[in-house]
C-alpha cells in the first residue's frame, strides 16, 4: 500500500474511532515518523517522493494503533506545541489545550503592562510549563517562576525550562500553597491553569480521562477547591494592584468571581474564551 493509501486508512479508523482531527493526526504521525513537517509531508505526497522504509512503516503502524486507542497524538510524538513554543510532553504531565493559549494571553498583556524594568510572574500549577515559559519567551524582561507539586509532571516542567528560558525562567518543585514568603508582596502577574474538573465528573475525551494525570484535573466537590488555594496565594504574592488570571470550566464563571470577590478582590471580570465560553477570571489586588 502506498503511503497515501495508508494515511487514507488510518484517517478512516481514526475517524471510527471517534477523533476529530483524523486525517491531521494521522498526517502529523506520518511526518514525525519520516522527518516531515506535516507542510512537506503533502508535498512529498503529491509529488510521490516519500518513500518510507520497511521499518517506517512498522513503527507507523504502531502509532495509528496507538492513537486509534485514543492515546494522545502528543504522548506519541514527546511534544506539544503552544503558543509559539514546543515543549517535551509525555505520561505524567497535563498536555497543554488551546483554550489556554487564550487564557494566557491574559497574563502576557499584564506583564507587558507591569511599570517595571522586570516583572515578576508566578505559574502556579505549572504542569509542562506551558504558560509560564510562553510569557517568559513573549516578553523577554519578565522574571517567571512556575510552581508544580507533581515529581513526575515536574520532570517535564524542569526540562522545559532549562530548554526554553534558561535565563529568565525558574522551575520550583513544591505545592502551591508553599511559595516562598520571600516574594511576598513583590509579585507582578500570577496566572494559573488549575484543576478544576468536579470530582464526580468523568471527562468527555478518552485522551483525557485515561492519560492526564488526575492531580491535573480534579478539584474536589465543585472543582474549585485548588481555585480557592490559588486565589489565598496570589493574594499574598501579588503587590497592590497586581494581575491575577485564573482557567475554569465553562460553568464555573459566576461561582469563581463570587469566590475572588469575597476573598476581597478588585476589578474581578469573567472572559469567555474563542468558543463563546466562559473560560478566564481577571482580577487584580
Amino acid at each position: 500500500m502506498s503511503l497515501g493509501g495508508l494515511l487514507d486508512q488510518a484517517t478512516s479508523r481514526f475517524e471510527v474511532a471517534g477523533i476529530e482531527s483524523a486525517r491531521v493526526d494521522a498526517e502529523l504521525l506520518a511526518g514525525f515518523v519520516l522527518g516531515y513537517s506535516r507542510g512537506e509531508l503533502q508535498s512529498a505526497l503529491i509529488a510521490d517522493t516519500a518513500n518510507p522504509t520497511p521499518e517506517q512503516l512498522e513503527t507507523l503502524e504502531s502509532l495509528f494503533a496507538r492513537r486509534e486507542a485514543r492515546e494522545p497524538l502528543q504522548h506519541l510524538t514527546g511534544e506539544a506545541h503552544f503558543r509559539n513554543i514546543t515543549l517535551k510532553v509525555g505520561k505524567g504531565v497535563f498536555v497543554p489545550r488551546p483554550e489556554t493559549e487564550w487564557v494566557t494571553q491574559f497574563a502576557v498583556d499584564a506583564t507587558k503592562a507591569a511599570a517595571v524594568a522586570e516583572p515578576l510572574v508566578f505559574d502556579l500549577c505549572a504542569g509542562s510549563g506551558a504558560i509560564g515559559l510562553a510569557i517568559a519567551s513573549e516578553v523577554a524582561n519578565a522574571r517567571v517562576i512556575g510552581i508544580e507539586k507533581s515529581p513526575d509532571a515536574f520532570a517535564f516542567t524542569r526540562a522545559n525550562y532549562e530548554a526554553i528560558a534558561p535565563n529568565n525562567g525558574t522551575a520550583i518543585l513544591g505545592d502551591l500553597s508553599e511559595a516562598s514568603s520571600d516574594f511576598d508582596g513583590l509579585v507582578d502577574v500570577v496566572i494559573s491553569n488549575p484543576p478544576y474538573i468536579p470530582d464526580q465528573m468523568v471527562p468527555v475525551y478518552p485522551e483525557v480521562a485515561l492519560h492526564d494525570p488526575g492531580l491535573a484535573l480534579y478539584g474536589g466537590n465543585d472543582g474549585l477547591d485548588v481555585v480557592r488555594v490559588v486565589s489565598q496565594t496570589a493574594k499574598r504574592l501579588l503587590h497592590e494592584g497586581g494581575t491575577l488570571v485564573i482557567e475554569h470550566a465553562d460553568m464555573q464563571g459566576e461561582a469563581v468571581r463570587h469566590l475572588l470577590l469575597s476573598d476581597g478582590w478588585r476589578q474581578v471580570r469573567t472572559h469567555q474564551d474563542f468558543n463563546g465560553r466562559d473560560r478566564t477570571a481577571t482580577a487584580i489586588r
